[in-house]
Formats: structure tokens, sequence, C-alpha cells
């Protein structure tokens, strides 16, 4: 029975690796997987490091941009990715669209709403897959 426990779960450990995936960067990071700083760094701010986020903090901010990467990477076109801040006072949902291809890249426009007590604030955009993997606003 303990070794047949053991082998369970070593082959979870290894399924659940096998789920995992990295991104390379270019430069000298080239050989390290991308973090999750590397990934929103690389969404140069997205539509939340506008007008649309100006009055969030910056940790409500990075809470506000993992969701639009969410959205782009992980979820089926109309799905919403909803944020929270960390006071509860507001909130936000990010909805992709179906992906699209411009030439080589795949491209996915998205919008973002924000929301305090009864106002809500929307921003729309584009966003294309970089060759290093990460998703980059068009401007």
């Amino acid at each position: 029975m303990r070794r047949t426990t053991g082998r369970l779960v070593a082959a979870l450990a290894i399924m659940g690796l096998g789920g995992c995936t990295t991104m390379s960067i270019t430069g000298s990071e080239a050989t390290r997987p991308a973090t999750a700083d590397s990934i929103i760094a690389a969404m140069k701010g997205g539509l939340i490091g506008g007008p649309l986020g100006a009055s969030l903090s910056s940790r409500d901010r990075r809470r506000a941009l993992e969701a639009e990467y969410r959205a782009l990477e992980y979820t089926a076109p109309g799905t919403p990715v909803a944020w929270r801040s960390e006071d509860g006072r507001i909130s936000g949902r990010v909805v992709a669209a179906q992906p699209y291809r411009v030439g080589s890249q795949d491209c996915r426009q998205y919008s973002h709403s924000v929301g305090a007590g009864a106002e809500e604030n929307d921003a729309r955009g584009t966003a294309c897959r970089s060759p290093n993997g990460s998703w980059t606003p068009l401007t």
C-alpha cells in the first residue's frame, strides 16, 4: 500500500508539472523561464495603464493587469475575468474576444471595465502575441 501511494503521488506530481509552460525571453534572459513580473512588464501597462487605471494603487493596477493577461492567455472568447481591489471598493472585469491572426501573430481584442459604486469606466484595445510568447498591446 505504501509503495502504491508513493507512485500515485509521483504520478500526480509529474502530471501537474506537465501542465506548466515557460516562455523564453529575448536578450540576456533567454535561458530563464518567464516570471510573472516579466510577463506583466511585457504588457506595457495594458489598458489599465492608461486613464482607466489612473486612480488605482500600484497593487490594484497589478491585479487588474494580471486579469488582462489571464483573459488574453487562458479564457474562452466572451468569458469575463474579474478582479477586486485590496479594500474591495473597486472591481473590474476583462473580456477577450475570439483570437485571430495578423500575418504570423495571434491577436485578440479585449475590453476592461472598472467600477467603483455606480460609476463604471471602460476601455477597449487589441493585444498581439510577441515572438517571445508574451502579449503586447497595440498602441
